[in-house]
């Protein structure tokens, strides 16, 4: 009977886990997709995580308003996978694609409201895979 080395029995669990994405050591589990997430909450959008960093623009038409343009919404993204991550600014609406995959920001709440601010800290965030 051939005897397998400790190491190579200690090391096999690693070979398994070593494609799966982890997400950084200091945040929080990820929320699945679909969930309204605020700045620095990961969330799970197919096999990448996602993490809304800083809200960039968001010159959308306050929805007690009328408004030549609609105006849109940007969010300084973390996007994560597999043995890589890029930060990227995605815009609401538009598909964003990386590393073979298209993820999308697809909702932002609050509503933009005439004579009022909103704190990037209120925002929610929704992506999806598309």
């Amino acid at each position: 009977m051939m005897k397998i080395p400790a190491l190579v029995l200690a090391l096999a669990p690693l070979s398994v886990t070593a494609c799966a994405v982890v997400p950084p050591a200091d945040s929080t589990p990820p929320q699945p997709a679909g969930y309204a997430v605020p700045i620095g909450q990961p969330v799970q959008v197919g096999d990448l995580i996602l993490t809304p960093r800083k809200l960039v623009e968001d010159s959308r038409c306050p929805m007690n308003a009328r408004c030549v343009w609609a105006g849109r919404v940007v969010v300084k993204t973390t996007i994560a996978g597999a043995g890589w991550a890029d930060t990227a600014d995605l815009t609401l609406g538009e598909p964003y694609g990386t590393h073979g995959k298209v993820i999308a920001l697809v909702s932002v709440r609050p509503e933009k409201m005439a004579g009022t601010e909103t704190q990037p800290m209120e925002y929610r965030f929704v992506y999806e895979p598309r």
